[in-house]
């Protein structure tokens, strides 16, 4: 479902503030694969969703998402393959807009727009029964400003949107990281829940050493722009965090202290 070839990306290049992100990145997901990636502060993880969705160019190297050569696509133009939910709450949803409006712009993604005024009966019918299964109450709240609802509602709302269409992969940028434990696991839940109830093939981004060990079917750690661990399998299932501490110490020389991942 994913393919990326040798993928490497400098920032502000031959300047004082050249800033090597990847380094000839190679990584391969089959179709329905759930990665965590975990990694310290500027290992790389945020610029290897961007170079997937087109935000920058690659310097060097191929992406390819199910069989399809994006490489030189425009950030647009890759849109109608992927789907992400960022770390702001306040990103990915109209806050100015009811939940309906939002859940009707995700719901025609793609498809030819009419002059036809509103939200039809039918949406309105569709879209209940999928807040339903949010299980935050806001079925009955569709004619609400998205603005209006909690970090947590919005979060849920932008991974019920991004998932509407069933993409072909689907990206996490620490999607958990501004809520609190309680919604935190709550919107994790959900999200387990849409990623295998549609098969979608997933990378997701996290601090958290324990959500990254017990979501997916494989983990990989990034370190100074490259891909130093991708484990999968039993190898994944054994892992303790003590475990995922040491791996990094090694990588670091021992000078691993990445305060918000011991925290995590």
């Amino acid at each position: 479902m994913l393919e990326i070839k040798g993928v490497s990306k400098t920032f502000n290049p031959g300047t004082i503030n050249e800033k090597r992100a990847l380094n000839g990145i190679d990584l391969t997901l089959n179709d329905g694969d759930f990665v965590t990636v975990i990694g310290g502060n500027g290992a790389g993880k945020s610029t290897l969703l961007n170079m997937i969705t087109g935000v920058y160019p690659v310097d060097c190297g191929t992406i390819i998402i199910d069989g399809m050569d994006v490489t030189k696509l425009p950030e647009h133009k890759r849109a109608k393959y992927l789907g992400r939910v960022f770390q702001d709450p306040m990103t990915g949803t109209a806050a100015d807009m009811e939940i309906a409006e939002n859940l009707a712009i995700a719901a025609r993604r793609g498809k030819r727009r009419t002059l036809l005024p509103g939200v039809t009966h039918k949406e309105k019918n569709e879209f209940r029964e999928l807040l339903k299964k949010l299980d935050l109450g806001l079925e009955d709240r569709l004619t609400s400003k998205v603005g209006l609802l909690s970090g947590g509602q919005r979060q849920a709302i932008t991974l019920l949107m991004a998932t509407l269409q069933h993409p072909k992969l689907l990206l996490l940028d620490e999607h958990t990281a501004a809520l609190d434990p309680a919604t935190a696991s709550k919107v994790l839940n959900l999200t387990e829940e849409l990623v295998s109830d549609g098969h979608i093939t997933t990378i997701m981004i996290t601090h958290n050493m324990k959500d990254a060990i017990r979501l997916g079917n494989r983990l990989i750690m990034m370190n100074n722009g490259e891909i130093i661990y991708d484990i999968q399998g039993e190898e994944k299932k054994n892992l303790h965090v003590s475990d995922l501490l040491e791996l990094f110490s090694k990588a670091s020389n021992g000078e691993f202290a990445n305060d918000r991942m011991m925290l995590s």
